[in-house]
């Protein structure tokens, strides 16, 4: 992504208090990162920063829609996007030594010398850790026409098979059972 300074805020113009930031991620925004398993993103966060003396509260809240491929089928299906997200942001004097040193993901230190929070890095992973790690065709869906009834009439074919078959594999165990007694 050519514009990274979209994804930043100067907090240090920033009264203490609650602010809202809104962001509008899509296909575009994921490039500078790689492949990814999901295409025509269309993902909205929302960012409540709280800003104290010494450090900020970050509540992120994704919402929006992605599309995957079936597990079973393969088709292509919508995934809606949703979840929340919480960070602690402290502001140091040594912020390299307390990363390295810090225990929890959800605390971030950053100098005092600072005046911009990156962002881009935290709203590509919650995006990315938002999208549901199993994606199947709804039930109502199985065998309708949005299944690709092919790869499904293969599998059942497939597990007939492999429920027909002598098991081959289990018969030097008999042997090993018998040497137990």
């Amino acid at each position: 992504m050519s514009n990274r300074r979209a994804f930043e805020i100067a907090f240090v113009g920033l009264k203490p208090g609650v602010h809202e930031f809104h962001y509008e991620v899509d296909d575009k925004f994921f490039v500078p990162y790689g492949e990814q398993d999901f295409a025509n993103c269309k993902a909205t966060v929302t960012l409540k920063l709280e800003k104290n003396n010494g450090f900020m509260q970050l509540f992120f809240d994704v919402g929006g829609s992605v599309e995957v491929l079936c597990d079973r089928c393969g088709n292509t299906l919508e995934q809606t996007l949703w979840d929340e997200f919480k960070m602690l942001v402290k502001l140091v004097d040594e912020p390299e030594a307390m990363n390295a040193s810090e225990e929890d993901p959800d605390v971030f230190y950053i100098s005092r010398t600072e005046s911009h929070l990156q962002l881009a890095d935290w709203i590509f992973e919650f995006v990315t850790l938002s999208v549901p790690l199993q994606r199947q065709c709804n039930e109502d869906e199985m065998g309708s026409t949005k299944c690709n009834q092919e790869v499904l009439d293969k599998l059942k074919q497939m597990e007939n098979e492999v429920a027909n078959a002598p098991k081959a594999i289990w018969k030097g165990l008999d042997k090993i059972k018998g040497l137990d007694n």
